[in-house]
C-alpha cells in the first residue's frame, strides 16, 4: 500500500484520524505541523510572526517534498498545504490522498480558543473559516483520491471508511475517486489526470 496522505480545513480530524489510521495499518504517523515546529524549535504562530505566511509556506514546501518520499506513512498536512502547486504535484504523485471534509460550523466548534492557529487571529474567526472554504475546498477535492466526511462520526468510524475505500483500491483502478460527499462528474487531478467520483451509498453515522 502507498503512503497515505491526508489532507482538509484546520479542525477535520487530520491528526486523530491519523494517528488512529496509522496504528490499524502498521504505518508510522507524521504530523507535518508538529513536525516543522520541532525542526524550527518554535511554534508556527512564532514562524508567521517572524517570516510571515510566506515564510512559512516556504518551509512547509521543502518539509512535504521531503516526507511524501518516505515509505509506509500516514501523513497529516496542514490545511493551507495544498496551495502550493508543487506541494499538489508531491502528494498526487507520491501517495493516496485523503480529504477529510468537515462544515464549518462543526470546524469552528473544534478550533474555538486554539490560540496556534495564526490564521483565527481575528475578530471574526467564523468568517475567516468561511473564506478558507471558499477559497480551499476545490483544491481539495482536485488533489484527493477519497473524500471522506468527519462531521457527526466517531473516529473509528472515519478510520473504518478509510479503509474500505483502500481496500478496493489497486492499481488498475487507482485513479478512481471514492466520495461521500454525494457529487458525481470528473475532477481533474494534475494537469492530465482525469479521475471519475464513486459515491459511497452507505455511510456512517
Amino acid at each position: 500500500m502507498p503512503p497515505i496522505f491526508l489532507v482538509g480545513p484546520m479542525g477535520s480530524g487530520k491528526s486523530t484520524v491519523g494517528k488512529a489510521l496509522a496504528r490499524r495499518i502498521g504505518y508510522r504517523f507524521i504530523d507535518a505541523d508538529r513536525e516543522l515546529e520541532e525542526r524550527c524549535g518554535v511554534d508556527i504562530p512564532t514562524i508567521f510572526e517572524y517570516e510571515g505566511e510566506s515564510g512559512f509556506r516556504d518551509r512547509e514546501e521543502r518539509l512535504i517534498e521531503e516526507l511524501t518520499q518516505l515509505e509506509k506513512i500516514v501523513l497529516a498536512t496542514g490545511g493551507g498545504a495544498v496551495l502550493r502547486p508543487q506541494n499538489r504535484k508531491y502528494l498526487s504523485e507520491r501517495g493516496t490522498v485523503v480529504l477529510l471534509a468537515v462544515e464549518v460550523a462543526e470546524q469552528l466548534r473544534r478550533v474555538s480558543g486554539d490560540t496556534r492557529r495564526p490564521l483565527l487571529n481575528t475578530p471574526d474567526p467564523a468568517a475567516r473559516l468561511r473564506a478558507l472554504m471558499t477559497e480551499r475546498e476545490p483544491i481539495y477535492k482536485s488533489v484527493a483520491d477519497i473524500e471522506i466526511k468527519t462531521d457527526s462520526r466517531r473516529m473509528h468510524h472515519v478510520v473504518s471508511r478509510i479503509l474500505k475505500h483502500l481496500e478496493h483500491r489497486s492499481p488498475a483502478t487507482d485513479q478512481n475517486l471514492s466520495t461521500e460527499s454525494g457529487h458525481s462528474g470528473a475532477d481533474q487531478k494534475g494537469a492530465e489526470d482525469s479521475t471519475d467520483r464513486q459515491t459511497d451509498h452507505n455511510p456512517d453515522h
